[in-house]
């Protein structure tokens, strides 16, 4: 059974391993960081958020400075698809953002279907246009 977990990627009880689900490449193990086995571009913060200000009039520009900031863009090797983005400090590992109890995981599906594609809840909006009511 595959269980979606994010937008782009799912974990194959069975193999107990991250996979993405545009491709279905094999990313790595689920008891592991999924970002251990995409490719990893590091970007310039000026690429993403050109300064909106002079740079040579202005220390400030709107821009995050890239001596604090570092901007990590995550992708799956097989099919190029972007997985992650994550801002972080210079220098530190990519962050550890699901660790996922796989046997719960498993146990939780054991009863379950599995989905293919992701749902939504009813729609629980309450419609307001008749007044104010208690």
């Amino acid at each position: 059974m595959k269980v979606l977990m994010t937008e782009y990627l799912r974990i194959d009880l069975d193999s107990e391993n991250w996979e993405c689900r545009v491709c279905d490449h094999t990313v790595g193990p689920a008891r592991g960081n999924y970002k251990e086995g995409l490719l990893v571009y590091k970007r310039d913060p000026e690429d993403i958020h050109p300064s909106v200000i002079d740079p040579e009039k202005y220390n400030f520009t709107f821009c995050p400075d890239k001596d604090w900031v570092s901007i990590y863009e995550f992708y799956c090797p097989s099919c190029a698809t972007q997985v992650e983005v994550e801002y972080t400090f210079p220098g530190h590992m990519p962050l550890y953002d699901m660790e996922v109890d796989v046997d719960a995981l498993k146990e939780q599906w054991s009863t379950r279907e599995e989905l293919t594609e992701p749902t939504t809840g009813p729609n629980v909006l309450v419609d307001r246009t008749h007044g104010h009511n208690h």
